[in-house]
């Protein structure tokens, strides 16, 4: 048996998630259908950071063991041949049976990308999330210095978080603002790296920022929803149409790639 590494893009609008399912509905189901599809037998795969239903991966790695001999580029355009046009093996790479695409991230990366509009988006719609008051980029960066370091996250999980612990540890929170032709709009692109995320917590966090973007919270309040650890403190859920699962981060040692094709239309 060897060990395959993949590194996979994928637009998350028409399926529940990655995490397989009874429905067949999601991208793990897709991906490993068609992997069994060019393997002519089953193959289970283990990914590096499950997303939910909506939510969009640039670089997902999943590896997968297998007794089949098989080209790395063989594996990328026969596996490609039967997924469908939203789904695609960006590159393959033999690993080592040590390495876990799970276990052997070292951190983990999301963006989210933000029209700011007085008219909804069209054709990014699903792709982008979109507030139609103006944003204050001072104080959405003052608040992500209260996010920074280890914490307990309790305020931004989710109820169905299956997570051991919520604490965790967030190395970066960039956000970076590029201006649009039409008037009065912009796009937003915040970055997220941490240790690892519960479920929810990016969204979550999105919706308290831009509580304070529009002014309806202080910067420092997102001080009191970490210390009060509860849901109930922080702003409601926002949109999965503009979050994207970056990847993850390995040891160089492991040699595999750290960005794909897709990342690069992203603003």
């Amino acid at each position: 048996m060897s060990r395959i590494a993949l590194g996979v893009s994928y637009g998350g609008g028409s399926y529940a998630g990655w995490q397989s399912q009874p429905s067949g509905r999601t991208v793990q189901d897709r991906l490993e259908a068609a992997l069994g599809a060019f393997a002519v037998q089953p193959v289970s795969t283990i990914c590096a950071g499950r997303t939910d239903a909506g939510v969009h991966g640039l670089m997902q790695v999943v590896h997968f063991d297998t007794a089949l001999d098989r080209a790395p580029g063989s594996w990328v355009r026969g596996t490609n041949s039967f997924l469908p046009p939203d789904i695609a093996v960006q590159w393959a790479q033999p690993v080592s049976d040590s390495f876990h695409a799970r276990a052997s991230a070292q951190r983990r990366r999301y963006a989210y990308v933000l029209l700011e509009s007085p008219v909804r988006p069209s054709v990014e719609a699903g792709r982008v999330g979109w507030v139609f008051r103006p944003l204050d980029g001072e104080a959405m960066r003052a608040a992500t210095r209260h996010l920074l370091g280890e914490h307990d996250f309790t305020s931004f999980r989710a109820s169905g978080c299956q997570a051991l612990t919520p604490v965790k540890t967030l190395y970066r929170a960039d956000i970076h603002r590029r201006d649009s032709r039409a008037a009065s709009s912009a796009y937003w692109r915040f970055d997220f790296e941490g240790n690892a995320f519960l479920h929810h917590m990016i969204r979550n966090i999105m919706g308290c920022l831009i509580a304070v973007g529009t002014g309806r919270a202080s910067p420092d309040w997102i001080a009191e929803v970490i210390a009060a650890r509860s849901r109930d403190a922080a702003a409601p859920t926002f949109a999965p149409d503009g979050l994207y699962f970056v990847g993850p981060v390995y040891d160089p040692a492991w040699g595999l790639p750290s960005s794909a094709a897709a990342y690069d239309w992203l603003p």
